[in-house]
């Protein structure tokens, strides 16, 4: 357990258990990349391209490439998916507009059991550079995980808790990288072995980065003035203060695998401190002299220790083919620092129980029914403690089911949940919610099968939106909860497209999701505590829109292999009453031409993000940008230890970026010109 809590450590011993170079080939030189890439986050584990709802898959060279600091930055070029972006240490998936208690996000399966949903800078405790695939489910997932999926899901699996014996007594991965736009550096090990019933698991990591740079100012209002002649002011030009993350984890897990099934759990240690840029608590960073900002800078110290225990039964009985359990436990807590001061202390205890039976084909029909139950008990203290200490709970019953006859795919789902927030302020608030999805799938010859899928789902307040009552410094405003809410309720309809003839592969889905009692934040038009006060209320609102993706082989020959990447996506979400709901990502298009030339590969692409006009009130638009990247990477082979060196540029016409889905919109763009480096190691 020391090397546990001690990542360097571990990762000495890690490097130092490496297998000896007369050791037999490893099977895998590099990432693995898998013909048919199974979705863990199905109780039915189908594979990427059977399931009626959409659902995309980052594995293998492509999850390397895009792998970041945080979640959020790494699926942010998934088409429907973007980051909500709260510095270089806080990014959250963002699923077709929404974000928050909406997009429930997964470890293993699991909820993270973090305190990410509670605000906007307070970061998700996954660590990316260790997982093995990312699965995101686009569109409402409350069949499986509950209310906080309505949104969409994200499922990080890591492998820490070994469910099949490895192909080898002892393999693993490695990666050393640096960045040159905030000094960062990276190192991340991992190892996987197993000798008779037993496999193992060990990984750790290591992240330190100062501040990154920035192409100007970082204001708004500074840049507009220095654009304007205005050279005044005290904004840092060229570098964006508060902006640099040092964090670190490590996992243990061990499984005992045997004919019929598996047992097994791990214990992982993450620890992150990250400032806030741009934000001072009970003040804006240009209210302070230069000399005095660093009294007043915002960092985050985060602590969290998790366990998770999983299991599986295959063919326990006549007409089950297969009994599951999944159990987690979240320890996490933070502190917010103003200075060398502790503002505010944040801790949630968090709980979670899954378990699903997978029946035999019934009448045609395969599928699996479970249970979930979830626990939260929330505690915040200090002068930033806008919602007051709570216990929440949620059990859950669910049911999916599929049938194929003949060129028809049918799935059919149901899903009941009843849920409660108990805080020490106010009376308990009890919620019953029912979620309902209908889809279909026809196969219209080899080449082309469309999609049509409906769902109602609904999903209970949380206690942020019940309770606040405070500022709340990381959105700006004095938040005021409404005991009073209601269950929300999606009605989406979905109409989708494959396409897969010769070297060409497309797909395109459009969506129209109408909600009814939609819980959102309203400017009271009043002031408190030097913030605008708004309400939590609800609303009828509708989110609506496309995204598309076609990838084409154009060459493979003596030349190498050469592929086109093209993919777009767009959203409009309006209240039914009249006006615009805030941070809501505008149109993208982007183009990637990869490479590919025995040890060599290489990729240039370029997105265009669009101007952003649609506004709610009180937000302000938010001009479009271009970004430009490139990737190179040379693998090769010593013995049975397989090597990549990689450079990776980004951002490289150094354009100013202001992430429209961002609260820092305003006072915090984009890194400039980086250009990321380093070596790969699969052993």
């Amino acid at each position: 357990m020391a090397l546990l809590t001690n990542p360097p450590a571990l990762l000495l011993a890690l490097a130092a258990a490496s297998p000896a170079a007369d050791g037999p080939a490893h099977p895998h030189a590099g990432a693995p990349a898998l013909d048919r890439i199974v979705v863990t986050a199905s109780p039915l584990s189908p594979g990427s391209d059977e399931l009626v709802q959409p659902v995309a898959v980052l594995s293998g060279e492509e999850l390397d490439r895009r792998k970041a600091a945080t979640l959020g930055e790494t699926v942010a070029r998934t088409p429907g998916v973007q980051s909500s972006f709260f510095g270089a240490g806080v990014g959250r998936p963002v699923i077709r507009g929404l974000e928050g208690a909406r997009v429930q996000v997964l470890e293993g399966g699991m909820s993270a059991l973090d305190a990410s949903t509670v605000s906007a800078d307070h970061a998700v405790g996954i660590e990316p550079f260790l997982a093995d695939q990312v699965e995101i489910l686009k569109g409402p997932a409350t069949l499986l995980y509950g209310s906080g999926a309505v949104g969409g899901a994200v499922n990080v699996v890591d492998g820490r808790v070994p469910e099949a014996m490895p192909l080898l007594p002892l393999s693993g991965r490695g990666e050393l990288r640096g960045n040159s736009v905030s000094g960062e550096a990276t190192l991340m090990a991992r190892l996987d072995g197993g000798q008779g019933a037993l496999a193992w698991h060990a990984d750790a990591f290591h992240r330190d980065a100062g501040d990154y740079a920035i192409p100007g100012h970082a204001r708004r209002d500074e840049a507009e003035a220095h654009a304007g002649g205005d050279h005044g002011g005290h904004d840092h030009d060229g570098r964006l203060a508060n902006s640099g993350l040092r964090s670190k984890g490590a996992a243990v897990g061990l499984s005992w695998i045997g004919d019929d099934g598996f047992v097994g759990m791990a214990v992982s240690r993450y620890a992150s401190l990250y400032g806030i840029p741009g934000v001072a608590h009970g003040h804006d960073e240009g209210d302070h002299a230069p000399d005095d900002e660093a009294a007043h800078a915002v960092r985050i110290d985060l602590d969290q220790t998790r366990v998770d225990a999983r299991g599986a039964w295959f063919a326990p009985l006549p007409g089950v083919e297969a009994l599951r359990f999944r159990l987690a436990h979240n320890d996490y807590g933070h502190l917010e620092l103003e200075g060398g001061e502790v503002g505010t202390r944040f801790h949630n205890d968090g709980h979670e129980g899954r378990a699903e039976l997978v029946h035999a084909p019934v009448a045609g029909w395969t599928g699996a029914f479970g249970l979930q139950y979830s626990s939260r008990d929330f505690r915040a203290m200090g002068a930033e403690a806008f919602v007051p200490p709570s216990r929440s709970s949620d059990a859950g019953l669910f049911l999916v089911e599929q049938r194929a006859l003949g060129n028809w795919t049918a799935e059919l789902g149901a899903r009941r949940d009843r849920a409660s927030v108990d805080p020490d302020t106010a009376a308990r608030a009890r919620f019953d919610a029912t979620s309902l999805s209908a889809g279909v799938r026809y196969q219209v010859n080899e080449v082309l099968h469309v999609s049509a899928a409906f769902d109602r789902a609904e999903r209970a307040p949380s206690a942020e939106e019940l309770f606040s009552n405070g500022p709340h410094v990381a959105t700006g405003g004095f938040e005021l909860g409404d005991p009073g809410l209601g269950t929300e309720t999606a009605n989406q309809l979905e109409l989708g497209a494959h396409l897969h003839v010769g070297l060409l592969e497309a797909e395109v889905s459009v969506f129209d999701n109408r909600y009814d009692d939609f819980i959102h934040l309203l400017d009271a038009g009043s002031v408190e505590d030097g913030l605008p006060v708004r309400h939590w209320t609800q609303g009828d609102a509708r989110f609506r829109g496309f995204e598309a993706e076609a990838r084409m082989t154009l060459a493979d020959n003596t030349s190498g292999r050469w592929a086109l990447r093209l993919f777009g996506d767009r959203v409009r979400a309006s209240l039914d009453a009249g006006g615009n709901l805030p941070r809501i990502a505008p149109a993208r298009f982007g183009a990637e031409l990869g490479w590919e030339r025995e040890a060599w590969r290489a990729s240039i692409g370029a997105l265009r993000h669009a101007d952003q006009q649609r506004v709610a009130a009180g937000e302000t638009p938010t001009d479009g940008y271009t970004l430009v990247d490139a990737h190179l990477a040379w693998h090769f082979d010593i013995t049975d230890v397989g090597g990549e060196l990689f450079l990776d540029g980004t951002n490289l016409t150094d354009r100013e970026a202001r992430v429209h889905t961002s609260f820092l919109k305003d006072v915090a763009p984009l890194p400039g010109r980086a250009l990321a480096f380093g070596i790969r190691l699969f052993y």
